[in-house]
């Protein structure tokens, strides 16, 4: 089994300090990868038919080497990169652009807070101007729906529409229904995880972690460490893995 997309956690190091963190992210988090080995796991899977990766964290700015993992894989794979977008200025922003990623996604956490909402629309506005292709990760809580509706009515009138809005659902005790991101978005298409309507594992994807723990998804608490840093150890380390329901609906 080829895993067609990877979700790779550089760090579990974020300034930001959400109390709602799926990975428990903070300020003094860790890492146990390096560059060089992470170029060559992510080669190796490409070249055994990984079609794309994306780089979070805690927060992918925080770990100095993603710019140059991003240029040494130009070409060879699909690369997106998801941020809070708190460092995405001045010297970062130049260094992202330099290392030309096939896609970033900014991340509203608090939608009811129009500064963070404003500050991600110019962002992202910012990031298109400059050549890359750019959208929003915008989180939904069942405690929040009015304030994430007007967050996305904001975004679409900033010409930020659903095909570059992922409406994420809140995990645990606070999750939405698929019904009622549907009424945040607007009743139109949008994009959300697979497993919106019913927890589980997809054969196309697979997340590690900044542990090198690999599991179905960010949020599930079923992981193994990952048995070598090559695309045969990875199939190898998905086989017969379990899933833990991690959200508050099914």
């Amino acid at each position: 089994m080829i895993v067609e997309r990877i979700s790779i956690e550089l760090t579990n190091q974020c300034s930001k300090k959400c109390s709602f963190c799926y990975n428990h992210s903070h300020p003094q988090g860790k890492t146990t990868w390096n560059s060089d080995e992470l170029i060559s796991f992510i080669q190796d899977c490409a070249i055994a038919g990984t079609l794309a990766v994306s780089f979070g964290g805690g927060e992918p700015l925080e770990y100095p080497q993603l710019f140059t993992i991003l240029k040494k894989l130009q070409g060879k794979i699909f690369r997106s990169v998801t941020t809070n977008g708190l460092l995405l200025k001045e010297e970062l922003l130049e260094k992202l652009v330099s290392a030309s990623p096939d896609k970033v996604h900014i991340s509203i956490h608090f939608p009811e807070t129009a500064s963070e909402v404003d500050r991600v629309i110019k962002q992202v506005q910012e990031l298109s101007s400059l050549g890359i292709k750019s959208g929003v990760n915008l989180l939904v809580a069942r405690s929040n729906l009015s304030t994430a509706f007007q967050a996305s009515q904001k975004l679409h009138n900033a010409e930020i529409t659903n095909d570059r809005i992922v409406y994420l659902p809140m995990r645990g005790a606070n999750t939405p229904t698929a019904k009622q991101i549907a009424q945040v978005a607007g009743n139109k298409p949008f994009q959300s995880m697979t497993c919106l309507q019913l927890c589980h594992a997809s054969p196309r994807f697979c997340s590690i972690a900044w542990d090198k723990t690999v599991a179905w998804c960010s949020y599930t608490t079923a992981r193994r460490p990952l048995k070598a840093l090559n695309a045969q150890a990875l199939e190898e380390t998905v086989q017969d893995l379990s899933l833990v329901f991690c959200g508050g609906n099914e």
